[in-house]
């Protein structure tokens, strides 16, 4: 007799929540346990709760917004490919050609 295996098929699958991809839910997750501890603080200090719920309110409007425009507009990977791709040089600049030579003739100086 056969026995019957169970087949994993979302193995190499990106987590996807509402929509948001990967990385981009422990975004939204820490963008929102800041607001609740940024609400506690300025609530502790004596801030008028007119002000703060407002307040609140628009940052947590403005953080769901632009973390669903990212995951929409770069997707799984493609932020960390973005900002790598920043964070190479324009050109770069050397003063001789002594690091080429020693690339080709290791013992040549």
């Amino acid at each position: 007799m056969a026995t019957i295996y169970q087949i994993n098929k979302g193995v190499s699958k990106p987590i996807v929540f509402k929509g948001l991809k990967a990385q981009y839910i422990a975004y939204l997750a820490i963008g929102l346990v800041l607001l609740l501890l940024s609400f506690a603080i300025l609530y502790i200090s004596g801030l008028s709760l007119l002000i703060i719920l407002p307040l609140i309110v628009l940052l947590g409007s403005a953080l769901f917004i632009a973390t669903f425009r990212l995951s929409h507009r770069f997707g799984e990977h493609g932020l960390m490919k973005y900002l790598a791709k920043k964070g190479l040089p324009k050109y770069i600049r050397f003063s001789s050609r002594r690091i080429f030579t020693k690339l080709k003739y290791p013992d040549y100086q």
